[in-house]
């Protein structure tokens, strides 16, 4: 698992500088990591991100339970996410704070907001 991690931080994914708008405010990792650790986000095509306290992660696609995939989560000290799919494939993701909401950018550059918990 530490060789998984070590891998993880040492992906250009990880290393890369992500597109910010004005009035992003990016996480310091142990922010990001309270902020994000037993919580389901939820974005508008209703997919919902679950980041569990003990480094679990799931992605429930559309919010069909039937639709998901998992893996494990970890946070660089730059406040970058990455996911380590039980798939092998991984990604890496920025979440900022634009005013009162939480979006996320992916390596991309696209943005996907959270929808506000109701």
């Amino acid at each position: 698992m530490r060789f998984l991690i070590a891998m993880l931080l040492a992906s250009p994914a990880a290393a890369q500088e992500f597109p910010l708008s004005q009035g992003d405010a990016r996480f310091e990792r142990a922010a990001l990591i309270e902020r994000l650790s037993g919580q389901i986000l939820t974005f508008y095509d209703n997919g919902k991100s679950r980041y569990y306290e003990d480094g679990r992660y799931s992605y429930t696609y559309f919010g069909d339970p039937r639709e998901s995939a998992g893996g494990y989560w970890t946070v660089t000290d730059g406040g970058v996410v990455c996911v380590e799919f039980i798939t092998g494939h991984a990604r890496c993701d920025l979440y900022v704070q634009n005013g009162a909401r939480l979006v996320l950018i992916d390596a991309k550059g696209d943005r996907y907001p959270v929808r506000p918990e109701e």
